[in-house]
């Protein structure tokens, strides 16, 4: 498993909500939401690493 870095994240209040929906809809938490959302987009833009 890789290991995990924190940081803080300002976003809009109204993204956010969206976001938070879209998680509970997923069964997901808002972090896990965003981590999905981000890895698809890297997986789509050929940004990932090969072993990813």
């Amino acid at each position: 498993m890789s290991k995990k870095k924190a940081f803080a994240l300002r976003i809009d209040e109204e993204t956010m909500k969206a976001i938070e929906k879209w998680a509970a809809d997923e069964f997901r938490s808002t972090n896990g939401q965003l981590e999905w959302v981000i890895r698809e987009a890297l997986k789509k833009a050929g940004r990932l690493p090969k072993n990813s």
